[in-house]
């Protein structure tokens, strides 16, 4: 072997994308955790956040901060670097460059030919829409949703016209004026909150957004959140379905006020409703 060969179990230099735990760090993948042992240093968001999971998995490697803020001289040093060296990015939890940085450094490792290959694992918007049994077929990640209350609303006027669950992450403080914007933009699709994934108080809760948000301000909730929305309600409905969505509503209405409101968003006879909604209550 030639005194300037690397060592047999080094990786090729290059960029690795390696997907970390969201919250369970059993969730780790045995081949992020090899790239992690191998490679020469680990470009983060946060080196503290890092810090902590490297050292839970017994590995010691040098880390530098990144973010998509960096300076261009900053990632072009980091970029340079690859040509020799092996660089993992991560982010603070989830695969990177799902609304985490690593977008410029990709493409900027692209345009100067540096291998990249990206490892498979934990999203929490991936997680969120399979728990939340919402529509899978057909699916659009949209990041967060805009923090300021107009922003918000346009944007969700945006996607109105998608027929496909829609994948939003959004912070515990802002989820009631949310679920409010989105009754309001998209009146005619379920919605599904998924928090504290892969975490001790884990919870996927489903519904109409009256519904939800009269749990929540009873129960605020804490964690991050990933907030789904299904695709418009079919206007010609099962039976089965206008019983669940009136299940619903009579969490927080009164009688009348559930047939109206699922009448509203169904297209379906009020009256019927009425009827329907008397009967499973038992009156």
């Amino acid at each position: 072997m030639s005194e300037n060969a690397p060592p047999e179990n080094s990786l090729d230099p290059g960029l690795y994308i390696v997907a970390t735990p969201i919250g369970n760090l059993g969730d780790i993948t045995l081949r992020a955790v090899d790239v992690l042992r191998r490679c020469d240093g680990v470009a983060c968001e946060d080196t503290r956040v890092t810090g902590k999971l490297l050292k839970h998995l017994g590995i010691s490697k040098p880390l530098w901060r990144y973010d998509d803020h960096s300076e261009h001289r900053d990632r072009s040093r980091l970029v340079e670097s690859m040509r020799t060296r092996a660089v993992a990015l991560v982010s603070d939890a989830g695969t990177p460059l799902v609304s985490d940085p690593g977008y410029r450094l990709v493409n900027d490792c692209r345009a100067e030919g540096i291998p990249v290959t990206a490892l498979p694992g934990p999203c929490a918007a991936v997680m969120g829409l399979t728990l939340s049994g919402l529509p899978n077929d057909r699916f659009m990640f949209a990041g967060f949703l805009p923090s300021k209350d107009k922003a918000r609303r346009e944007f969700l006027e945006e996607l109105a016209g998608i027929d496909a669950t829609l994948i939003f992450y959004e912070t515990a403080p802002r989820l009631l004026k949310s679920l409010d914007a989105i009754d309001h933009a998209l009146p005619n699709r379920e919605v599904a909150v998924a928090r504290e994934l892969t975490k001790l108080h884990e919870e996927a809760r489903r519904g109409m957004p009256p519904g939800l948000i009269a749990y929540y301000d009873a129960h605020p909730p804490k964690g991050e959140i990933v907030l789904l929305v299904g695709p418009p309600i079919e206007q010609v409905m099962s039976g089965k379905d206008a019983d669940m969505l009136l299940a619903d509503a009579l969490t927080t209405m009164k009688t009348s006020q559930a047939a109206a409101h699922v009448a509203k968003v169904t297209g379906l006879d009020r009256k019927e409703l009425y009827k329907r909604a008397m009967e499973l209550r038992g009156e």
